[in-house]
């Protein structure tokens, strides 16, 4: 029997194309999942109704780490770019003409700067999985362009969490019976007001393009 992926994860979410092209909030249920941005080749997405925070080994929520699932769906350009790969690496293509995407489980270290993919999955359209690899892979945040698709990605799942802090940690304390203490919450409160930060810096940056732009204009 064909593994299904997160079958609870993806109940409300509508049966879709791989068209980067299409608008993304018309294929995949906003409820669920947050659109980030769409390539020419692929479409961005996380799920933030699974959004979490990690725990530590005693239970206590650790504001540092982020868990949640993300899925990205393919055009056929892209479908056939993995088909070829895995046949240079000698590796089972079976399936894989009804390729439309990938999901993948992401533990993003706040302190450390790194997001680690601990699960990646390759799903058809029926959310079947045709493979899945476990063995991590992490990716430092550092290393990634501001402007480039994937660090866009990553900044953006975790510009949402620093906006939806209270949230987050109502769900891990509900659903993983995560425990907060005193230190936590002085935690959490500090990502809010990394949140802060974070759009007093990119409010000063405007303010300076803006007015290099105006000295352009008015020399």
């Amino acid at each position: 029997m064909k593994m299904r992926w997160g079958a609870g994860l993806l109940a409300a979410a509508l049966i879709f194309t791989a068209t980067p092209q299409a608008q993304a909030d018309e294929v995949i249920s906003s409820d669920i999942y947050e659109w980030v941005q769409s390539t020419s080749r692929q479409n961005y997405f996380f799920n933030k109704q699974h959004m979490y925070f990690g725990q530590t080994d005693k239970g206590i929520l650790d504001a540092n780490i982020i868990l949640v699932p993300s899925l990205r769906t393919y055009d056929q350009v892209q479908i056939q770019d993995v088909i070829a790969k895995r046949r240079w690496k000698m590796q089972s293509t079976e399936g894989y003409n009804d390729l439309v995407g990938t999901a993948e489980y992401l533990r993003i270290d706040l302190a450390a700067g790194t997001v680690t993919v601990t699960k990646h999955m390759d799903l058809d359209s029926d959310w079947g999985v045709l493979e899945t690899v476990t063995t991590p892979r992490t990716i430092k945040l550092a290393d990634l362009s501001e402007k480039g698709v994937e660090g866009v990605f990553y900044r953006t799942i975790i510009n949402y969490a620093y906006k939806h802090v209270d949230e987050i940690a109502a769900r891990t304390e509900k659903v993983k019976h995560a425990q907060l203490n005193d230190s936590v919450k002085k935690d959490l409160e500090k990502l809010k007001n990394a949140d802060a930060q974070t759009d007093t810096k990119a409010a000063d940056k405007d303010k300076k393009d803006n007015g290099k732009d105006k000295k352009k204009q008015d020399k």
